[in-house]
């Protein structure tokens, strides 16, 4: 029998819903797509709030129904959090990934956008703070500038030092890297759950 791979993308990620509907409706359908020998990948979840004072409830729902794989994304170094995710709070994204592992979920995976005047030392302490969250997966790639609202891209990275992070990223137990200038979150994602 073919296993057919899906990407949920951002099923939780519309943070402007009325709360009722985040992880509702959308995580009563996965059951059922899992039924039918998919393999799911719920990614890019939110990091709902504020973890430490809500009920663990929405996660947790996550969790009951066993993706192979969840995803939230970091997506640059601590100095940079406050400027490049103006609601999501670096630490916060570490406690959903690390509560995700420790609660039976089998596989995490998040993501690094650079060019946004991070430094070497920075993305290498990131990678050791997502590894520290027993994260599985790290996707790495270049930050492209999508409008002129959005903030400006500082450097571009090259293939060399794309392949240092894979390799670092590698020596640390990462058991999947995706690192060069084209990847994204979902690069490559069925590679993932093997």
């Amino acid at each position: 029998m073919r296993t057919l791979f899906i990407n949920i993308k951002e099923l939780i990620q519309v943070e402007n819903l009325p709360k009722k509907f985040v992880a509702g409706k959308e995580m009563k359908m996965l059951p059922t797509l899992k039924n039918a020998f998919l393999l799911i990948e719920n990614d890019l979840i939110s990091d709902f709030g504020h973890m430490e004072n809500m009920p663990k409830t929405k996660i947790d729902r996550i969790i009951d129904v066993a993706p192979e794989v969840v995803s939230h994304n970091i997506e640059t170094v601590r100095r940079l959090t406050r400027e490049v995710r103006i609601q999501a709070k670096y630490d916060k994204s570490l406690g959903v990934l690390k509560y995700l592992k420790d609660q039976g979920q089998r596989r995490t995976k998040t993501g690094l956008m650079l060019g946004l005047g991070e430094t070497r030392d920075e993305v290498i302490e990131t990678l050791h703070d997502i590894r520290n969250a027993d994260v599985d997966v790290v996707t790495i790639g270049q930050y492209l500038q999508p409008s002129k609202k959005h903030l400006p891209v500082k450097q571009f990275i090259t293939p060399d030092q794309f392949k240092e992070y894979e390799t670092i990223g590698l020596d640390l137990g990462f058991r999947h890297v995706e690192s060069s200038a084209l990847v994204r979150s979902s690069y490559k994602a069925q590679k993932h759950i093997n």
